[in-house]
C-alpha cells in the first residue's frame, strides 16, 4: 500500500525523536553541508541550513560546494533577555556568526553565518547563557509571543508569564538536542527533560507544519494575534487579567500559483479563564495534531484545519479534550500594531524606551553605532532587553539614574530615538536575500531605499507624520506579515513584486492585490496618487487601509478577516 504522507512526516517519523544523522554530520569535515533529511530536523533545533546566494554563480563556476553557513534562532518567550544574557548574545555575534544580531518577527533573534564547524560551540555558548534555540523552528510549538514588555504594567506581566508558561509546556520532550549539542549535559531546567525519551504531546510524527502561540494585551495588538495559529487576548478589569478571548487559524503564507494556499485571520473560539489558558493550548494543539493535513505539506496548517472542518466542529472537539466549555468572547478593542517609540514610564514609574532598528538587523554603521551602544549599556546593567514582534528592541526597568545614563551612551554612538517618517517607524521586513533560501527577491536590503523614496511622497501629501503601516516579503510565505500590512509587498521575482492594499491599522482585516509583478517605479507611480488623494479626502481619524476601502480603489466586499478569491489566483 502506497503511502500518502507528506515526504517530512516519513522523515520525522523514521527520526528516533529528531536525532537523525544530525551528531554523524556534524562529524563530517569534508563538507559544510548536512545529509538531505537531516535539513529538516535540524528545524527542530532552532537551525536552518542555507547559503550564501550572492556567490552561488561564482563558486560554481569554480566547482566549489555551495557556501554553506547555518541560521540560528533562539527561543526567548516573550522576547525577554536580562544584561548578562544580553552580553552573551553579543559575544556569540562576535565569535561565530557575521557579526550582527537580527531581531526576527516573533521576539526573538537570528544569528546568520554560522559555519558547522562552528554550529556546536555557538549552541554550547546559547546554553551557557540559559537560553536555547529548542523548538524555535519546526512542525512544533515555535517562540511564544507575549505583548511588549512585561515590566509596563501588572497586565503585561500576566501576559508575559502566561507565554512562558505555554512555552515550557508544549516544548518538545526528547533529549535529541541535548545528546547532540550539549554532549548529553543538563541544562538549568532539568524538570523539562524529565521522563522516558518519548513525545506525549507530539508522537513520533511531531505536528504536520509549524504551529505559532501569541498573547495580546489590547489596545496594542503588536503582537498581531490574528496572524497566528494560537492567540489569546487579555480581557482586562481594574488592571487585573480576568481571562483571554482565544483566537484560532491565523496563518500568513500561501504560495505563489497554488489556488489552494492563502492568508486567513484567526477566528475567536471563545473566552477562557486564567487557569484554563494552559489546558487550551494542549488541545488547540492536539487537534491540530489528529486532524492536520498529513498528505499535502502546503494545506498542513492549522487555519485549513479550520476551513475545512468548520470552527463550530473543531470548538466542539477543542472542549471535549478540555473538559469544560468555553464562554462566550468578550468586548475588547485595538488601536493599532506598532510598538510605541521612545520613552513611556510603567505602573511602577521606571523607565522603559522603545528603540526603532530598521528591518531589525542590529549592526554598527559609520556614525550610527548601535550595537556598541547597546553592548556599553548591557556591560554597565543598566537595563534588561525586549525583542519585540515589531523588530524593534526595547530597554526595560530603567531608574531614573540609569535612565540619564542611557540618554548618554545613545547620543555618543550617534543614536536617535526620532525616526525619519511613521512610514518607515511602521515599517518591517524578511531577510531574504543572499542566506533565505526561499527568496524570490530583495526584502530587507531593499526596503529602507523604497521608504526614502516614498517619503518624498508622502512630503507632497503632508503625511511624514501620519502612521501608515508598510510590510515587505521576499517570497509569499509572509515571515514579515505583509497580507496585514496598508500597503504590502510580496516578492515574485528579483526587483518584481505583487502590491497589497487595504488591511485595517489594528491587525484585524486581510489586504486585497491592487496590483501585480511591478517594480519599484510603478510602485512609486501607484502610491504617491494614492497618498495625496488620501490626504485630501480622509476623514478625521482615518486610517490609510480604511480609506483605499471606503474610496473604492481596493473592493470592500473582498476586504474581510477572511481569505479573499483574488489572492489565491496570484
Amino acid at each position: 500500500m502506497t503511502d500518502k504522507r507528506a515526504k517530512n512526516e516519513i522523515i520525522k517519523e523514521n527520526s528516533r525523536q529528531l536525532r537523525g544523522t544530525l551528531a554523524e554530520g556534524l562529524a563530517d569535515v569534508v563538507t559544510g553541508n548536512i545529509a538531505e533529511d537531516d535539513h529538516q530536523l535540524i528545524k527542530f533545533h532552532g537551525s536552518y541550513i542555507q547559503d550564501d546566494r550572492d556567490v552561488r554563480g561564482e563558486r560554481s563556476k569554480k566547482r566549489l560546494e555551495k557556501a554553506f553557513s547555518f541560521m540560528l534562532r533562539l527561543r526567548i518567550p516573550g522576547g525577554y533577555l536580562n544584561a548578562k544574557q544580553w552580553i552573551a548574545l553579543d559575544d556569540i555575534a562576535t565569535t561565530y556568526t557575521n557579526g550582527t544580531l537580527r531581531l526576527t518577527t516573533r521576539e526573538t533573534f537570528q544569528y546568520h553565518g554560522v559555519i558547522k564547524s562552528n554550529l556546536k560551540r555557538t549552541m554550547q555558548a546559547i546554553n551557557a547563557a540559559a537560553l536555547d534555540t529548542l523548538a524555535a523552528c519546526g512542525d512544533v510549538n515555535r517562540n511564544v509571543m507575549s505583548a511588549g514588555n512585561p515590566h509596563l504594567s501588572k497586565a503585561h506581566k500576566q501576559a508575559y508569564d502566561l507565554g512562558k508558561a505555554i512555552s515550557e509546556y508544549l516544548l518538545p520532550k526528547t533529549r535529541a538536542y541535548h545528546e547532540i549539542w550539549l554532549d548529553g549535559e543538563k541544562v538549568e531546567d532539568q524538570s523539562r527533560n524529565a521522563g522516558k525519551d518519548e513525545e506525549p504531546l507530539y508522537g513520533v510524527q511531531y505536528l504536520p507544519r509549524k504551529f505559532k502561540t501569541v498573547i495580546a494585551v489590547p489596545p496594542s495588538n503588536d503582537v498581531d494575534v490574528f496572524a497566528h495559529d494560537l492567540g489569546y487576548i487579555a480581557i482586562i478589569e481594574k488592571g487585573n487579567v480576568i481571562g483571554w478571548n482565544v483566537t484560532v487559524g491565523g496563518g500568513m503564507g500561501m504560495t505563489h500559483g497554488d489556488l489552494n494556499t492563502f492568508p486567513r485571520t484567526a477566528d475567536q473560539l471563545g473566552f477562557c479563564t486564567i487557569e484554563q489558558a494552559i489546558k487550551v493550548s494542549e488541545a488547540v494543539l492536539t487537534v491540530q495534531r489528529d486532524w492536520g493535513n498529513r498528505e499535502v505539506r502546503a494545506r498542513a496548517r492549522l487555519k485549513y484545519t479550520i476551513e475545512d472542518r468548520g470552527l463550530d466542529a473543531f470548538r466542539a472537539e477543542v472542549e471535549k479534550r478540555c473538559g469544560f466549555k468555553l464562554g462566550k468572547p468578550k468586548p475588547f478593542h485595538f488601536t493599532g500594531t506598532g510598538d510605541t517609540l521612545g520613552w513611556q514610564q510603567g505602573d511602577d514609574k521606571n523607565w522603559h524606551l522603545t528603540l526603532f532598528v530598521e528591518n531589525g538587523r542590529i549592526k554598527d554603521r559609520p556614525g550610527i553605532t548601535m550595537r556598541s551602544a547597546l553592548r556599553e549599556i548591557a556591560d554597565g546593567g543598566l537595563c534588561g532587553f525586549v525583542a519585540s514582534a515589531n523588530q524593534n528592541v526595547l530597554l526595560t526597568d530603567m531608574s531614573p539614574k540609569a535612565k540619564a545614563s542611557v540618554e548618554a551612551i545613545l547620543a555618543k554612538h550617534g543614536i536617535s530615538i526620532e525616526v525619519s517618517s511613521r512610514l518607515r517607524a511602521n515599517a518591517m521586513a524578511c531577510v531574504a536575500l543572499p542566506t533565505c533560501g526561499l527568496a524570490l527577491a530583495e526584502s530587507e536590503r531593499y526596503l529602507p531605499s523604497l521608504i526614502t523614496r516614498l517619503e518624498d511622497s508622502l512630503d507632497k501629501a503632508g503625511l511624514r507624520d501620519d502612521d501608515i503601516v508598510i510590510r515587505m516579503t521576499g517570497c509569499p510565505n509572509g515571515c514579515a506579515r505583509p497580507y496585514l500590512a496598508e500597503i504590502g509587498l510580496v516578492g515574485r521575482n528579483p526587483g518584481v513584486y505583487n502590491l497589497y492594499l487595504g488591511a485595517a491599522f489594528d491587525g484585524s482585516r486581510l489586504s486585497k492585490l491592487y496590483a501585480q509583478d511591478i517594480g519599484e517605479e510603478r510602485i512609486v507611480a501607484l502610491l504617491e496618487p494614492l497618498f495625496l488623494q488620501y490626504a485630501k479626502e480622509r476623514k478625521a481619524k482615518e486610517h490609510f487601509g480604511d480609506y483605499v476601502i471606503r474610496a473604492g480603489v481596493v473592493d470592500a466586499t473582498k476586504a474581510g478577516n477572511k481569505f479573499h478569491a483574488d489572492l489565491r489566483l496570484v
